[in-house]
């Protein structure tokens, strides 16, 4: 009986194994695929040529098993002693798809990364793994997921994870891109946090939303969390807002038509020069919140909804708020001089100690309001006793 030592096409002398030859090709076939975990096809010796007959075998020959394949020669195959110091440019396939980088995109960013010590040209370290198998077209073969890769690739190219439903953590560790894995990492916890309600929502958190929210779906923050956020001078149109929690919250400038913010609670808020039309803010607390020369009104002629809104202390001196819906609102102290309030409802609203010096209540519904200590210095029209007992 002949034994033989049987090497995978296209790998180095360090993985081979010994057999024994039994009766048939097909039998040293079987045995090839079960030791190497490959589905053997064919058998070449050395120089390249195919074993197609047992009885060819000779004892202590050395051969090499495919998977169906050609013959890979020695001299193709790519050892660290082999690597080409002066090749920049360097192609991996992965999971079929193509990549093309250099050499040192893949060794200077992540040193210790998979591969960084696959193409590092400095021979004789421990840390070294051999690149590995290429394919016809000398393209290094890894066998993962491209889609996962490509952001990892663009990582290691200027250091930098972008915002995509794409980047993977377990891929990142796959490659042993520790920079990528910290970052990731952080993302996922301040995620966690953001869906406990223990960390504000922030600008970017909200720009990410808006842009990976098609233009035909409704945006929801309800209940969120954005404490102290700075959302000045964005367009927010339409987004929903109910129950949110925005004490602090900057929204100076912004475009929020048609948002609702429904018991939402923006005490202490900065909506200066927003524009407010159509919003709904029924029950809604801005107490002490900034809305000096807002924009309440609607071309189209719809009112905003303000219907029980707290507005104590809140400032919206030269606001534009015509035919605004304040029923039954808590205006106490509210400063509202030069305010445009022509046909607004403010039935059984509180308006004690309002400053109302210099504003236009012309047809304004204040059937049961109670204007206690309320100042009405410099009105542009004159109020009626018929707008108080509608």
């Amino acid at each position: 009986m002949k034994r033989i030592t049987l090497f995978v096409n296209g790998t180095n002398i360090s993985n081979g194994k010994v057999f024994m030859v039994t009766n048939s090709l097909d039998e040293l076939l079987t045995a090839a695929s079960t030791k190497f975990n490959i589905v053997a096809k064919r058998i070449f010796n050395v120089q390249g040529g195919e074993i197609d007959d047992i009885n060819l075998v000779r004892d202590d020959d050395v051969l090499y098993v495919s998977c169906g394949e050609d013959f890979i020669s020695k001299d193709k195959l790519c050892i660290p002693s082999q690597l080409n110091t002066y090749s920049e440019w360097i192609t991996l396939n992965v999971g079929g798809k193509y990549f093309t980088t250099t050499r040192d995109t893949l060794t200077k960013k992540e040193p210790m990364s998979m591969l960084a010590r696959m193409f590092t040209d400095t021979t004789g370290t421990e840390q070294r793994i051999l690149p590995s198998r290429q394919d016809k077209n000398g393209a290094f073969l890894i066998d993962r997921s491209p889609t996962y890769f490509e952001p990892l690739l663009n990582y290691l190219r200027h250091g930098q994870i972008i915002l995509d439903t794409n980047v993977n953590a377990a891929e990142a560790r796959f490659y042993g891109i520790e920079g990528a894995i910290n970052i990731l990492t952080e993302m996922a916890d301040e995620e966690e946090l953001q869906r406990s309600g223990l960390v504000s929502l922030t600008r970017k958190d909200v720009l990410k939303a808006i842009m990976s929210t098609p233009t035909t779906s409704e945006l929801r923050f309800q209940g969120g969390n954005f404490v102290g956020a700075d959302l000045s001078q964005l367009d927010l149109r339409n987004i929903n807002f109910k129950y949110a929690i925005m004490r602090g919250c900057s929204l100076a400038g912004s475009n929020l038509s048609g948002c609702c913010f429904e018991r939402a609670d923006l005490s202490h808020a900065n909506l200066q020069g927003a524009v407010l039309s159509c919003v709904r803010m029924l029950c809604a607390n801005l107490a002490a919140a900034n809305l000096r020369s807002c924009n309440f009104e609607d071309p189209s002629g719809v009112p905003a909804n303000m219907e029980g809104v707290n507005l104590k202390g809140a400032n919206l001196e030269g606001s534009i708020m015509s035919a605004v819906n304040l029923r039954v609102a808590t205006l106490k102290n509210a400063i509202l001089r030069n305010c445009d309030l022509r046909s607004a409802v403010l039935a059984g609203a509180d308006l004690e100690c309002c400053d109302l010096s210099g504003s236009d209540l012309h047809d304004a519904n204040l059937r049961g309001a109670n204007f206690k200590n309320a100042e009405f210095n410099r009105m542009l029209t004159p109020l009626h006793m018929s707008q108080t007992i509608r």
